[in-house]
């Protein structure tokens, strides 16, 4: 589930007379990593559950329909028999991801799950019938009949299994958050809920906290008859010393009709306790690009700021960076000797400036360049503006005004610290003064170039004009870093 927002303290008056919240792009926390690794295992636990289920359950089909001797027998090799039944759990793993069978919020009393596995059997059913028409390959109709019934049920019985286990994990601890739910009322009950009737979540909600001194000290249980769980109510607001005391991981504001200013306090209190942040909508917004919607058990939970975090894009971003940077290094080699002597000539000592930088999610590595600067310059001071600052050395200001002192940074993104295209990565110093907004920069590794380098604004400060990386951070995709390196090696041949 997505559930970063971010807030900025700005805020004004609706034509309604409703507080409007200025509402930012920003990674609150990421889930613990312990729960999300335990997530991700029980994923692929899942798929390969079902490919094996559905595999086995093919090939007992059609032991069945040998030996029952069904319709017109045919007879099929066992390579042939092995190969139909992965080809068909892998066609029918695809639809069920397609479908959202492995997503989180995947409830609804099991029904929803059901109903996916039903969906996918049908299709695959279909497919299989389609081929066996369109091509000169006969499957035989019982065996596809066979396969309709025993798949589904195979897959019925193997996630209920799978549902049992994942739920005595949870109970034990693994893998779960720790929910603080804001507002007892109503919705505040069926969020409570949910969480409860969906234990593949992984989120425990322990506690409610309500402005109502009247439902201080009460206990909210579960809809339903059985009302096994239930969970204390804490009279007051959302605080940091609150959070930490139930050492939360995540706030759902269930109270939708709440006023802005309690909402952006709620909101600010959380960060501050680097817990996340969900909230049920009081109305839903479609054609918002900036909120992400999650139904959890018929309840609607929103967060601003899509998770932008691909797992394709990412391999394919770092390939690129892997093989552009080791082809530039290997041309450019005889360019780099060729500066590393002039930089001894022109000013002697070391050739290369080596720097502490602050890297994605605040890793600190170290940076280098070309050193274009006297050796009794301070290391860690603020970057000239000006090609006349008396710290920079004469050949300093040609590699500085053509961007080749930046060069050595090749061997940061060979090693991984750094990427071809980012957010530029500043020194430990600028980023100890970060607020909120400013922090959303170490959401992605830094680059060698990015929108802000090529922007108007680059004369002044990088964190004074975040909104260039806020737009990449959010919008990022290959066409756009193949477009910002045409852009990036036009400027460095016209020499801007």
């Amino acid at each position: 589930m997505s559930s970063s927002i971010g807030v900025s303290s700005s805020h004004k008056k609706s034509p309604a007379g409703q507080v409007r919240v200025d509402l930012r792009l920003v990674e609150a926390a990421p889930p613990r990593k312990a729960a999300s690794r335990f997530r991700r295992a029980i994923l692929i636990c899942e798929a390969a559950a079902d490919l094996s289920t559905i595999t086995f359950a093919v090939l007992t089909c059609y032991v069945a329909y040998y030996y029952l001797a069904l319709g017109r027998h045919i007879h099929y090799r066992l390579h042939t028999i092995l190969g139909l039944a992965f080809a068909l759990a892998v066609l029918m793993v695809m639809m069920l991801d397609r479908a959202g069978a492995y997503g989180r919020g995947n409830s609804l009393l099991r029904v929803r799950e059901t109903e996916q596995v039903l969906r996918a059997s049908a299709q695959a059913f279909v497919v299989a019938l389609a081929v066996s028409f369109l091509s000169s390959y006969l499957i035989s109709r019982w065996f596809l009949a066979l396969c309709l019934a025993m798949v589904p049920l195979a897959l019925f019985v193997q996630k209920s299994f799978m549902y049992l286990f994942v739920s005595a994990l949870h109970s034990k601890g693994y893998g779960t958050e720790r929910v603080l739910i804001y507002g007892s009322g109503c919705t505040g009950r069926r969020v409570f809920s949910a969480l409860a009737r969906s234990p593949r979540l992984g989120l425990d909600p322990v506690a409610f906290v309500d402005d109502d001194p009247a439902r201080a000290g009460s206990a909210v249980f579960e809809m339903g008859y059985g009302r096994r769980r239930s969970a204390p109510v804490v009279q007051g607001s959302v605080t940091n010393e609150l959070l930490t005391q139930y050492e939360v991981d995540l706030v759902i504001i269930a109270i939708p009709s709440v006023e802005g200013d309690k909402f952006l306090r709620t909101v600010e209190q959380a960060f501050s306790a680097n817990v996340r942040v969900s909230f049920v909508p009081s109305h839903f917004l479609p054609s918002d690009p900036l909120v992400d919607y999650q139904d959890v058990d018929g309840v609607l939970l929103a967060s601003f700021g899509k998770s932008t975090r691909r797992a394709g894009y990412e391999l394919l971003k770092r390939a690129v960076d892997v093989v552009g940077s080791l082809s530039l290094l290997i041309l450019g080699m005889p360019l780099f000797l060729f500066i590393g002597l002039l930089v001894k000539l022109d000013s002697g000592g070391p050739v290369l400036f080596k720097q502490d930088r602050v890297g994605e999610g605040g890793a600190p590595f170290k940076m280098l360049k070309f050193r274009t600067m006297h050796l009794d310059a301070p290391t860690y001071d603020f970057s000239p503006k000006e090609s006349c600052d008396p710290r920079i050395t004469r050949l300093g200001r040609l590699l500085r005004r053509t961007s080749l002192d930046e060069l050595p940074q090749l061997f940061n993104v060979l090693q991984g610290t750094m990427s071809l295209v980012g957010p530029r990565p500043e020194m430990p110093f600028i980023v100890a003064k970060y607020n909120q907004r400013h922090k959303q920069r170490l959401q992605v590794k830094p680059g060698l170039t990015g929108l802000w380098q090529l922007s108007g604004d680059r004369g002044f400060l990088i964190h004074e004009n975040i909104e260039y990386d806020l737009y990449y951070i959010q919008h990022r995709n290959f066409f756009m870093d193949l477009a910002i390196l045409l852009h990036t090696s036009i400027f460095a041949m016209r020499g801007v």
